[in-house]
């Protein structure tokens, strides 16, 4: 018989939380960071910029108290949480992006394109190796900054969020192997086939949670006690695609919303959304000059989620852009001093 795993959401804890104090006066600093596959070289080099601008080289992670991500997202705050600089984060996605999204040959490009209607575009055994390669058999509770990481188990369809044991409540999570959770956060459907986990089915956050501001806020807010103005946010995106509906789309079928194409309108749709919703949650909760956004402007064909080639001739030169117009804001605002140690909480 084929075992079946209780609901993720059978065991949330649905009362209010015991808030952990905060020292009084204290900022608390949140990085998070969106989903968009090949596209987190931008969050990546951009964040690698302002290390090299402001902190000699030194890990931005050591200037936030908690870092959350989403899908590619979620593979940096890992790698953060983990230890490294966004300068090494940037350097695999630059070297090692071809091998986890390969190029097909020409001769087999129609060949592969068919497949890809029926089947997952690429081979999660190359991302799974590439992951490992980066965080080894390292386990969620070495973390050494808080993280939340959203990602969707597909068996009863549930978001499902992990998190480092920074509070009483979150245990189940910290022996949780790092490159495990960065395949569940970057399962994108039709790019990666979903991956089964003890009779889960994780698929990319993403579907849900594609900018993860609000995940990372509410757990802040109901974890610590903090006043919502002490609250500053850094908020990196992946690049907005310019989605304008016509008439066809608003009584069109499944061909007007594209539903055979690899990233179908609906679902676009649905992202966008999500993020501006999630961003204006968060403006009206901490106030807007407490929160920072950074993202490359709209633009009506952004890059797609495996364009390496056009990824890594266009993100970097963005990146540098960005930092240049803005980094002392960044630096006035988040790079005063380096948070205190993160300490997990014991078993219970």
């Amino acid at each position: 018989m084929n075992y079946i795993p209780p609901r993720r959401s059978d065991g949330t804890i649905e009362h209010t939380r015991v808030k952990l104090p905060w020292p009084k006066g204290r900022l608390f600093r949140i990085l998070t960071i969106d989903g968009g596959g090949i596209r987190g070289l931008f969050p990546a080099a951009y964040l690698a910029e302002i290390e090299r601008r402001y902190l000699g080289g030194a890990s931005i992670a050591s200037y936030f108290d908690l870092v959350a991500g989403t899908s590619t997202g979620g593979i940096i705050a890992l790698g953060l949480a983990h230890g490294k600089t966004a300068k090494e984060i940037s350097a695999i996605y630059d070297e090692r992006g071809e091998f986890i999204f390969p190029k097909p040959r020409k001769m087999t490009r129609w060949l592969k394109w068919w497949r890809s209607m029926r089947s997952s575009k690429y081979e999660r055994a190359t991302l799974q190796s590439e992951l490992l390669r980066v965080f080894g058999q390292d386990v969620l509770d070495g973390a050494k900054t808080r993280v939340v990481i959203p990602s969707f188990e597909g068996e009863y369809g549930e978001p499902f969020l992990y998190k480092t044991p920074h509070h009483p409540d979150y245990q189940k999570d910290r022996h949780k192997a790092l490159v495990d959770i960065a395949q569940h956060t970057a399962a994108a459907p039709s790019y990666f086939a979903a991956v089964e986990n003890h009779g889960y089915q994780m698929l990319d956050g993403g579907i849900w949670a594609n900018n993860p501001i609000m995940e990372a806020l509410v757990d802040v807010l109901a974890c610590y006690d903090v006043p919502r103005e002490n609250i500053r946010i850094l908020s990196i995106g992946t690049g907005d695609e310019t989605v304008e509906l016509a008439k066809r789309h608003l009584s069109g079928g499944k061909i007007d919303w594209g539903v055979s194409t690899q990233v179908p309108l609906l679902f676009r749709l649905a992202a966008r959304a999500q993020s501006k919703n999630a961003l204006g949650q968060a403006f009206l909760l901490v106030g807007k000059p407490n929160v920072i956004r950074v993202d490359m402007d709209e633009r009506e064909k952004h890059i797609d989620l495996d364009d390496v080639t056009r990824a890594k001739a266009e993100l970097p030169n963005f990146a540098r852009a960005h930092a240049e117009s803005n980094g002392q804001l960044i630096k006035q605002m988040f790079l005063g001093d380096r948070v205190d140690e993160f300490v997990r909480c014991p078993h219970q």
